[in-house]
């Protein structure tokens, strides 16, 4: 009897007071949920986006590789974790040794003085003035430390603080992100299922072709930029070692990311460009110009356009204003946001638009 009367009480539908209340239960909870998990809301953003682009691949090596959920979830987010640190720590020696030597330099101008540079002079119009200045400021032994004197220490010691705490923030909203992706791919599947459910009672058929959409979305946007950008990267890379342009491994790895926003590549292989004009000549510097134009065009053009547009059946029109749109609003996220915010759009609109099922017979 008492299975009897629980059975019904499931089955018996609920009024409408109890499913506005119910509807705004939710709602509160949802709220407070987003509102305690606000500040790690990019991490698991971006564990998200990670787990939806590389689920194929993740999946494909588990059923190969014959190893558990935990194992197979572990190795795929340790992967994830190198791969985003070697660049960064990369950069971070480099950027120290090139810090030790401007160190270095300052103090010995500091010691010996700056004597003034002689195009300073002849530039029109303030080079004489900015050239009375820089004898008067920088000519003169001692002036590094009568800087140093005039400098507010505290506002120093203040920024060191800011940079140090903002430096361990990142660091744990790494972690948590890593620690999110890793639940993730151990249980992916069960997350699928509950989302495909999910989302046939919420939105019915509806809900799961643009949950699909977005999916692809994200995949397509990470083949198109991330691949491309580090494909771009490694070939300038390339092409910055054959000029024999100083620091090739740094300038390939912000070309690289450079590459992944619109039109950036442009700015960083301009800047190594540069740098091949002053230190190895302007032949080199010309070579590495019209190496990164034709990357960059055909990569914009006809790369791109074919990953990302091929896959959300919407125009690289749209998918490029929502990358723009997305890191306007969202920073480095926004890659990812922006398109799948315009290939749910897309999708949306396709289903309004298209002819109801008796025009469809009619016809």
């Amino acid at each position: 009897m008492e299975a009897e009367a629980a059975s019904r009480r499931q089955i018996e539908p609920m009024s409408w007071r109890q499913t506005v209340a119910s509807a705004i239960v939710g709602a509160l909870l949802l709220a407070a949920g987003v509102y305690v998990l606000s500040g790690y809301l990019h991490a698991l953003l971006w564990a998200l986006v990670f787990a939806v682009a590389l689920w194929p691949l993740y999946w494909r090596f588990r059923r190969r590789a014959h190893v558990s959920a935990e194992a197979a979830a572990f190795l795929c987010t340790a992967l994830v974790g190198v791969v985003i640190l070697a660049p960064v720590a990369t950069l971070t020696v480099d950027a120290l040794v090139e810090m030790r030597q401007l160190i270095d330099y300052a103090r010995a101008a500091g010691d010996a003085g700056l004597p003034v540079p002689q195009q300073l002079a002849r530039l029109p119009y303030a080079g004489p003035w900015v050239a009375q200045w820089w004898a008067a400021h920088l000519s003169h032994a001692g002036w590094a430390t009568e800087l140093l004197h005039e400098l507010n220490t505290a506002s120093a010691r203040e920024v060191g603080a800011g940079l140090g705490a903002n430096a361990i923030r990142r660091a744990m909203l790494f972690i948590v992100c890593l620690l999110t992706l890793f639940f993730l791919f151990r249980s992916g599947e069960s997350v699928i299922s509950q989302s495909r459910v999910a989302s046939r009672k919420l939105f019915g058929a509806r809900g799961e072709r643009l949950a699909g959409q977005v999916i692809v979305s994200v995949r397509g946007t990470l083949n198109g930029l991330v691949l491309v950008a580090l494909g771009e990267g490694l070939i300038m890379t390339a092409s910055y070692v054959l000029t024999r342009t100083p620091h090739p491994i740094l300038l390939g790895a912000l070309t690289a990311f450079a590459a992944m926003i619109p039109f950036a590549a442009a700015i960083a292989i301009g800047v190594a460009a540069l740098v091949a004009a002053v230190s190895v000549g302007a032949a080199q510097a010309a070579m590495i110009a019209i190496t990164g134009a034709i990357v960059v065009f055909v990569a914009d053009h006809f790369v791109r356009p074919a990953l990302i547009g091929g896959e959300t059946k919407i125009p690289f029109l749209w998918v490029l204003l929502g990358i723009l749109g997305g890191v306007e609003c969202f920073q480095l996220l926004g890659l990812f946001l922006g398109p799948a915010i315009m290939a749910a759009l897309a999708s949306l609109w396709r289903d309004l638009a298209a002819p109801p099922a008796s025009e469809k017979i009619g016809a």
